[in-house]
């Protein structure tokens, strides 16, 4: 796909603005993603780990953010520069796995909470069923429509608004609010008799 280049159009390119070398690069010359590099994964990376406070995740996201740049075509010049375009796309990508993190963070932690609870209260004969209550949770999921699953783990693994899965999944937001309460009324019926 990058086709020889000679010292010269390095430099060339290396002077060139911003919107002249995306177009090198949507004409394939890969160099120019490395020039775009060199300007702006300093200011996407110390972005990224003011969100994440981790170097190793910051890292990961530059590589998305400028990944994501060669991949797709959706900067548009009239709606600001393009260090504005890699900083807010960087600003959304760190929050969503923020947001993730933290939403399943808290899942596991109610989950381990109720699991504790449930194994200190138990008789010692029905601390072995633990695992049962896991393998009757995973069942009464599946009964489940694949509508009403998916509603169900994006709102708690990714931590998303009802008005948010209504936006993500194209759908009005009384159906997502209906399904959700239809999925949480199926599975309360299922697990009563193990609560």
């Amino acid at each position: 796909m990058d086709s020889e280049h000679s010292p010269a159009d390095l430099a060339s390119l290396k002077d060139s603005s911003d919107e002249d070398v995306l177009v090198a690069l949507r004409q394939g010359q890969m160099s120019a993603l490395d020039v775009l590099y060199d300007r702006y994964a300093k200011q996407v990376y110390s972005l990224a780990y003011r969100f994440l406070a981790s170097a190793e995740e910051s890292e990961d996201l530059t590589q998305e953010v400028f990944l994501a740049l060669l991949q797709k075509n959706t900067y548009q010049r009239d709606r600001g520069s393009l260090k504005t375009f890699l900083l807010t796309l960087t600003r959304s990508r760190a929050i969503d796995k923020i947001r993730y993190q933290g939403s399943r963070h808290r899942f596991l932690q109610r989950w381990q909470r109720l699991s504790m609870a449930d194994q200190a209260t138990a008789p010692p004969l029905e601390g072995v069923s633990v695992n049962e209550q896991s393998v009757r949770l995973r069942e009464a999921l599946s009964d489940l429509s694949d509508s009403e699953q998916e509603i169900l783990k994006i709102a708690y693994f990714e931590g998303m608004s009802q008005t948010e899965i209504a936006k993500r999944l194209n759908l009005p937001l009384g159906t997502v609010k209906s399904r959700s309460r239809q999925a949480l009324s199926k599975l309360r019926q299922r697990l009563h008799p193990f609560q």
